[in-house]
């Protein structure tokens, strides 16, 4: 099990704030050629977040910066549709499966395969809400079929299963770092 002191899940939540902000979407607040890690950081809040809390205050930022693009940044608003409320559930799905795999996290190698696959199962989950829910109930599509579901879904979801592995990775690499550093830190205070 993850088990982080309040302070550092403080300073992670701050992290992962900052990281939607920069890159969530084609807003003011872009950085160039970085996709989007909303994901990601749903999955990673769930891992190393307590409070419950954290999810509706991301959703809110979510919601927030995309109201300000649309309304002050110019951007599009093709997405707001009555199907943009599923985001929620969608999201939900990555920040469970965080929070499921917090419980079965041990720093051992053996935790790597659990990592994974509930990351492409609660990414894959969160793909067909957010994109399937978008399809049949945005109204910008006339008479959708499954079929044309699933061929969007093959076309959009290699781009979307990227953007979280590499933030999840980059993460997973940080993270590794400072369980060594630590483990290196303490061990080297034991033996003085």
């Amino acid at each position: 099990m993850i088990n982080i002191q309040q302070r550092s899940q403080l300073m992670i939540g701050a992290i992962l704030i900052v990281l939607i902000a920069i890159t969530r979407g084609h807003h003011f607040a872009s950085v160039d050629h970085l996709p989007s890690a909303s994901w990601a950081v749903f999955f990673l809040a769930g891992v190393y977040l307590k409070p419950l809390w954290s999810f509706p205050l991301l959703i809110l930022e979510s919601f927030i910066l995309d109201f300000a693009a649309i309304t002050f940044g110019g951007v599009s608003s093709f997405c707001v549709t009555p199907a943009y409320i599923m985001l929620v559930p969608a999201y939900a799905s990555l920040w469970w499966a965080g929070r499921w795999y917090a419980q079965r996290h041990h720093e051992r190698w053996s935790s790597l395969p659990v990592l994974f696959g509930s990351l492409l199962v609660s990414t894959g989950v969160c793909q067909v809400i957010s994109s399937g829910s978008f399809y049949f109930y945005s109204g910008r599509y006339t008479d959708p079929t499954m079929v044309e579901m699933i061929n969007r879904l093959i076309k959009y979801s290699p781009s979307q299963f990227e953007a979280v592995l590499f933030y999840v990775g980059c993460a997973m690499a940080i993270h590794l770092f400072l369980h060594w550093f630590n483990r290196s830190h303490e061990t080297g205070v034991e033996s003085r």
